[in-house]
């Protein structure tokens, strides 16, 4: 059978193997704990639950705008505003059927076939398949374990070509959590003008940093504007991942863009999980403080365990909820495939972010699970 051609230009996912066999696992009844999940473990808050119900309830369940409803841009442009310090209107947003489709629209209507796209490694999975879906050239910039896995403008300067379209950066990283430091993503943004290079931020997990650290965005700069364009999610911040609501700031002319792709693909995001976002980002916000909290605990438990075996390194995630420790065996697919036979534990391998001798552990779940899990991998490696 004859497929189009640009089907061969994406993989599936380096995730798939290890996800399988975890579902083959557990069908034979087999306690399997699970650190791949890249979700959170809390329900989704109950306010927003509810406004879902009402939206069922009220009928609310016909087309929307293409871009979303009034009410909702509007409160997700003002809420950026308030807690992030930009500056866009109604024009300049436009509600995506979750964070994976506000990147995948943004990469179509800005990226040409044959531009170059710069992607810091590790990286989401994603990323680099969704560039090359569009036809792009993608260059990886490796950060460095030692530093934290920070990116810096000296990197990205070094990989700069004249055919460079864009630079996707993602802080706190999934999956190793560094997080750029604020002043460094200035220096970023503008080295790209300087180079007529698209920034795409994607700001998935821009709600969950630790230390007193305060969430930082690059659209706080308005000098930035007509060369920075913002991918946010619903579905970290309020646990929501099922509901698939994302967003996309940037100038006027990119969101007339991607409305005119999304009028022809997906349409309008469901009016019922509109509903429930504007809930969310207009009602209480103790919800993501206190899944902030729980999971500051999370990342020293886990960080603070996987430094005590013998043979592994963890540097200290500074945001999101996942450790991705080094534990010096270079084919981390075949670790996780043996970790998961004879262990019983599924994490993700490093090969499916772009570095080697890694894995991601997702703390998204249970102190009980994490303690059982580790303890696992603990006596996994000292088998080795």
């Amino acid at each position: 059978m004859k497929l189009a051609s640009r089907m061969s230009r994406i993989a599936v996912s380096g995730t798939m193997l290890v996800s399988e066999k975890t579902i083959q696992l557990r069908d034979k009844g087999v306690d399997v704990v699970d650190f791949g999940a890249g979700e959170p473990d809390f329900p989704t808050p109950e306010n927003i639950r509810q406004a879902g119900i009402r939206a069922i309830e009220s009928n609310f369940t016909r087309y929307t705008a293409i871009g979303g409803t009034k009410d909702l841009r509007a409160a997700i442009v003002d809420q950026h505003a308030r807690d992030l310090g930009s500056r866009y209107d109604l024009s300049e947003c436009i509600v995506n059927v979750g964070g994976k489709h506000a990147i995948f629209n943004l990469c179509s209507a800005l990226v040409d076939e044959g531009d170059d796209v710069i992607i810091p490694t590790p990286y989401w999975v994603s990323f680099g398949d969704i560039a090359h879906y569009v036809g792009a050239r993608t260059i990886f910039v490796p950060t460095r374990e030692d530093e934290g896995f920070r990116l810096t403008a000296n990197m990205v300067e070094a990989a700069i070509t004249p055919k460079t379209r864009l630079l996707i950066v993602n802080s706190p990283n999934n999956p190793s959590g560094a997080v750029v430091d604020d002043d460094e993503f200035v220096r970023i943004a503008e080295l790209c003008r300087k180079n007529d290079i698209w920034v795409l931020s994607d700001e998935c997990y821009s709600k969950f940093l630790y230390d007193g650290r305060r969430p930082f965005s690059i659209a706080s700069h308005p000098e930035f504007k007509d060369n920075v364009v913002i991918a946010g999610s619903l579905s970290k911040t309020y646990a929501m991942t099922g509901w698939r609501i994302g967003y996309v700031l940037g100038p006027k002319e990119v969101v007339a863009a991607v409305q005119k792709l999304q009028s022809h693909s997906t349409s309008n995001p469901a009016s019922i999980s509109q509903k429930a976002a504007l809930e969310a980002v207009t009602g209480p916000q103790e919800s993501v403080q206190q899944m902030l909290g729980e999971y500051a605990k999370r990342r020293r438990f886990v960080v603070d365990r996987l430094r005590a075996i013998p043979g592994v390194r963890c540097t200290e995630p500074g945001g999101a909820f996942y450790a991705y420790p080094n534990v010096g065996i270079r084919d981390t697919m075949d670790f996780a495939l043996k970790l998961l036979e004879q262990a019983h534990v599924a994490v993700v391998p490093g090969e499916a972010f772009g570095t080697k001798e890694h894995i991601r552990i997702s703390y998204a779940t249970s102190m009980e699970l994490l303690d059982k899990g580790l303890t696992r991998i603990a006596k996994f490696m000292e088998s080795l």
